[in-house]
């Protein structure tokens, strides 16, 4: 059986998602940008050969998950929506 080929994720939003996040637990943030839990993954992806990506926070506090879902610094906001 061969993977699905995959799609370009959609800009689920053109900027970040200030999200609180709690030291040792790990958060699966949304690749594809299809969630209806932004920035964090629903099961939507099935089928579009992306994945949810796990982030395990260091620290307890609040950190930005990347919105357009182009950042070089996944899961994290780099500032990529700038140029959308």
């Amino acid at each position: 059986m061969s993977s699905p080929e995959k799609i370009e994720p959609a800009v689920a939003q053109k900027g970040p998602y200030a999200v609180n996040v709690v030291e040792g637990k790990t958060y699966w943030w949304c690749s594809c940008g299809l969630s209806k839990k932004q920035p964090l993954c629903d099961g939507s992806h099935k089928g579009t050969g992306h994945e949810p990506m796990p982030y395990k926070a260091t620290e307890t506090g609040t950190i930005e998950f990347c919105g357009c879902k182009q950042t070089v610094t996944k899961p994290l906001c780099d500032g990529s929506h700038e140029n959308l």
